[in-house]
């Protein structure tokens, strides 16, 4: 008896903590954790750039049409999920109302893989999408059976949801594979996305805008180009917001920055083209393996120590997404820059004039970077006492700007930047010191009134005394520390 009694506990163990058991979650997240697709994030790394599409292979699969097209250990994630929602109370398009629950469309892959209906899904659905009317199958396309296009287009790729997940489970990975298939086999990139990435084709840039206008805004600065001198310290990474009036101002600033510390910089000017950052998570891999390799073989001509941009998408595209195509490089951001330069003692600043501020961390330097430090110690050595937000750190409420969201342009309840302005008037700031030219545009997007938004570069640059200061060596390379 004692032996069937042991016998009888271990299959029902066993049945528990396997497929359709109510503990298959706790056995599928072991094996998941074991075998991660970003092993780095173990230890404290970080692991945050997607994954290349190999285009060369003929019989490769542009992306994830079907819940079988996952990657085994994907699929092991998505059954590790233990619903504890996390993920759906860090969402920016599910609380404004957008047709996406991350919570959700990983028990809808769950279902997928099984085979049958969400009928059973006993959480929030998605908004304005009724529980019920989903279904599909091991080999039955995902997109109009068990989930819509919308959902995943609904996505900012800002990485809260993944940040949250006490499994670990890497959601933007998974919609940024569904959306590949979209684009590059159906050619479904909804609202003004077909227009932009048929623009990256045409004329390296998002907008459109004509290629030879790309140093307009630097025409009185006579900023040296590196076709011309070929070796610099620092190669100044302009990004398109060349083409944005208001981001010209941002870029304007950092140029007098970078003069008053003397340092050596040049820009590549009319030989810079879009990093890809848009395309990529637009779905078409095609396009940003064009245009990364194309600025890969532009810096190959010339020697330079290190790269600085005041984008951080582009940051992160150059540092992260790169290396996979040849591309290594020293990458900065400019707040850690800024931070060095003024702990080098390079700069002679004034202080702040006294109105308070908050500062907004970008997605792509904090979450996707690990940055939340270097901007804090710019802040404060302007003599400024940063009043947080809440949601601030590694929580920050994304702008709403990423993941080329302000391209798909879907309708939720309320606009993403209008819910973190709110986030921001809790603080009673006067200014919102911010570090992203996209940031930037939807924070300005809002219906004033407002707090002032001003960049980083601005801020320093508006405290800049007018005696220079000689030339000192930067300290050793710093490391980004995280802010919770």
């Amino acid at each position: 008896l004692l032996g069937l009694g042991v016998l009888w506990g271990v299959s029902e163990l066993f049945l528990g903590m396997t497929w359709g058991g109510p503990m298959k979650h706790a056995f599928a997240g072991a094996l998941h954790l074991a075998w991660h697709r970003r092993a780095e994030r173990f230890g404290g790394g970080r692991s945050t750039g997607l994954k290349p599409l190999d285009l060369d292979d003929p019989h490769a699969p542009l992306g994830v049409e079907k819940p079988k097209d996952f990657t085994w250990n994907q699929l092991l994630g998505f059954d590790a999920c233990v619903q504890c929602g996390k993920c759906e109370a860090a969402c920016p398009a599910f609380a404004a109302g957008q047709p996406l629950n991350p919570k959700k469309l990983i028990q809808d892959m769950v279902v997928g893989l099984a085979g049958g209906t969400d009928a059973k899904f006993a959480g929030s659905p998605y908004p304005g999408k009724p529980v019920g009317e989903h279904a599909g199958n091991p080999h039955q396309p995902i997109v109009n059976g068990l989930v819509d296009a919308e959902t995943l287009w609904s996505c900012t790729t800002c990485r809260a949801c993944v940040e949250e997940c006490p499994m670990m489970i890497e959601h933007v990975d998974a919609i940024v594979d569904m959306r590949r298939h979209l684009t590059l086999e159906k050619g479904a990139t909804p609202n003004k996305g077909a227009e932009v990435l048929d623009n990256l084709i045409a004329t390296d840039n998002p907008g459109g805008f004509a290629p030879g206008g790309r140093m307009n805004w630097a025409a009185d600065l006579n900023l040296d180009v590196l076709s011309e001198v070929h070796d610099t310290e620092v190669l100044f990474w302009v990004g398109d917001g060349a083409f944005d009036m208001r981001n010209q101002r941002t870029l304007r600033a950092f140029v007098k920055v970078l003069k008053a510390a003397n340092v050596s910089f040049a820009v590549l000017g009319l030989e810079e083209r879009d990093s890809g950052d848009v395309a990529r998570r637009l779905g078409d891999e095609a396009t940003f393996q064009l245009l990364a390799r194309r600025n890969i073989q532009t810096l190959a001509q010339y020697r330079f120590a290190r790269i600085v941009t005041c984008d951080p998408h582009s940051f992160h595209v150059l540092k992260n997404e790169y290396p996979a195509f040849g591309g290594d490089y020293e990458v900065h951001h400019h707040s850690g820059y800024l931070a060095e330069l003024i702990g080098a003692g390079r700069l002679n600043l004034g202080q702040h004039n006294g109105a308070s501020v908050t500062y907004h961390d970008p997605c792509y330097l904090g979450r996707y970077n690990g940055e939340y430090e270097a901007p804090r110690e710019v802040l404060r050595a302007l003599g400024i006492e940063v009043r947080e937000m809440q949601r601030s750190g590694f929580r920050s409420r994304c702008c709403g700007g990423g993941g080329g969201a302000p391209i798909t342009d879907i309708p939720g309840k309320q606009r993403i930047p209008d819910m973190r302005m709110q986030d921001i008037r809790e603080t009673a700031a006067e200014v919102v010191a911010v570090g992203c030219p996209q940031c930037t545009a939807m924070l300005e997007g809002v219906v004033e009134p407002r707090p002032l938004i001003k960049d980083l570069a601005e801020l320093v640059a508006d405290a800049l005394l007018e005696a220079p200061l000689a030339s000192k060596p930067l300290p050793s390379k710093r490391e980004p520390a995280e802010v919770h």
